[in-house]
């Protein structure tokens, strides 16, 4: 399948480059935690929010989608 650097592809690219460079995904438990970290982050940047302040905000239990 030729390559289309849509979204999807991209996410599923940096999660490629990851697994290679680190070797961190020996467990399941580890890749399970990166998807749903990576996912979090691509969410919050495709709503034009603040990463740092959304991921804050979740860290300390005060986390809402709907703002």
């Amino acid at each position: 399948m030729p390559f289309t650097n849509n979204q999807a592809e991209r996410d599923l690219m940096a999660v490629k480059v990851k697994q290679k460079v680190s070797n961190c995904f020996g467990r399941v438990s580890g890749a399970t935690a990166y998807a749903r970290i990576a996912g979090f982050i691509s969410t919050i940047r495709k709503m034009k929010q603040n990463i740092i302040l959304n991921m804050e905000n979740v860290l300390g239990g005060r986390f809402q989608w709907a703002t």
